[in-house]
């Protein structure tokens, strides 16, 4: 979250950000809460002092034989109109807390300003669209036929957008899992984490997903517990109420599944698999200076790249603008393969770099180069999402007597498949 002492100080540059937001925030009803805040603290200290003042004056005139009652019950009464200050501050700490836990992240110097997605530029591309000389198939057309996956039989089980995976179809998840862990860890340098797939009030605070986003969760109520939207939340989470002795950057990728309630997307992109409630996710996180984080964000974006690369698909880079900016950001680039069935592209990875907002709300520090505490800026990004890729695989691979064509790089991991049919 944003410092209070940087809204007071800088409360034009928030209103004007929040503006190119679209953000519907109260700057003036935050700035209210700290300006009383800081009175009631000024004011109770005032008090105290005085009544310490006061208080040392009983034992003397009890000593004179003076009848001290009269300054005793003064005293009580400053002790009673603390106690009110102690009250109404805590109230206070409580809502500007609040307040400030909705307030989103500041835009970066060099995010560009635009109302929605429509002003998100591309960065650059890579590969080009698969041509065919047949009308391609749609994924969800595909799989049926070649028992990839049972929608049906998911949404008997759990609902519609649980997908259910069989055969090749649920060896083709866990080969692409397994390759680009491997790809992170062996070739781009990262730690590999098992996190927990459930996290508490605390963790889903610290990454921004709670409270403004209560209602894209899951939840079980009686444990305190979310099921995880991404595995941001719980790596991120590891070193909450820290100090980090490690040299930074830390670097981790961690396997897991996502569940999302999706709230408000019904009717959006519900085919096959396009839109889920749970999916798997290869998840890159990275801790870093202030000094080194813009490129850190860089590479750390090229390393998703990279999966898309190796698999030989067709992707594109654009970056959002400030109205089409995650709430927590601060800078963000996306990913978007190519899905020639359906003629779009599709969101794969969302690559972006938090500064301290959510150290800030986790309380996750480093030791600067003078020795002090300080947050950490934090970066994360889908290294990459499935089952989008699974869907560009399908649909750009596909050949005309409805076969499928694995990428040379996970065939290994396929047991040496090359095609699916």
């Amino acid at each position: 979250m944003l410092d209070i002492r940087f809204v007071r100080e800088n409360a034009d540059a928030v209103k004007a950000a929040m503006a190119n937001r679209n953000a519907k925030v109260d700057v003036d009803a935050v700035l209210e809460l700290d300006s009383r805040r800081r009175v009631i603290v000024a004011e109770a200290e005032e008090l105290k002092a005085e009544r310490n003042r006061i208080s040392k004056s009983i034992g003397q005139m009890i000593k004179e034989g003076q009848n001290a009652e009269t300054i005793k019950a003064q005293v009580r009464d400053m002790g009673d109109k603390i106690a009110a200050f102690d009250d109404e501050l805590r109230d206070i700490d409580a809502k500007l807390r609040d307040a400030l836990l909705y307030i989103p992240n500041m835009p970066s110097a060099t995010t560009p300003v635009g109302k929605d997605e429509k002003d998100n530029p591309v960065v650059r591309s890579w590969g080009e669209k698969k041509t065919f000389d047949f009308a391609p198939v749609a994924h969800w057309d595909l799989g049926a036929a070649l028992g990839l996956f049972d929608l049906e039989r998911g949404a008997k089980i759990a609902g519609s957008g649980f997908p259910l995976f069989t055969g090749k179809g649920a060896k083709l998840e866990r080969a692409l899992i397994q390759f680009m862990l491997d790809l992170h860890t062996e070739e781009h340098g990262y730690t590999e984490i098992a996190p927990p797939f459930m996290c508490n009030e605390t963790a889903m605070t610290g990454t921004g997903q709670l409270p403004k986003f209560a209602e894209d969760m899951y939840a079980v109520p009686l444990d305190g517990l979310y099921p995880i939207p991404t595995a941001e939340v719980p790596v991120t989470n590891m070193y909450g109420n820290e100090i980090l002795t490690q040299e930074l950057p830390i670097c981790h990728t961690a396997y897991t599944p996502c569940f999302r309630r999706e709230a408000g997307s019904a009717g959006k992109d519900t085919r096959g698999l396009l839109r889920v409630h749970q999916f798997d996710k290869v998840e890159l996180v990275k801790f870093t200076t202030p000094e080194t984080s813009a490129e850190e964000h860089e590479k750390l974006t090229l390393d998703a790249e990279r999966v898309l690369q190796k698999l030989g698909l067709h992707y594109r880079v654009i970056e959002l603008c400030t109205g089409d900016l995650g709430f927590s950001a601060a800078k963000c680039y996306d990913i978007e393969l190519w899905a020639p069935a359906q003629d779009k592209w599709l969101e794969v990875s969302s690559c972006s770099n938090f500064h301290d907002y959510q150290a800030r709300r986790a309380n996750i520090r480093y030791r600067n180069e003078d020795g002090k505490p300080a947050f950490v800026h934090t970066i994360n990004g889908s290294g990459v999402a499935l089952p989008r890729l699974v869907i560009a695989i399908m649909e750009n691979n596909q050949n005309a007597d409805g076969t499928i064509d694995l990428p040379e790089a996970i065939q290994p991991y396929m047991g040496g498949l090359k095609k699916l049919g």
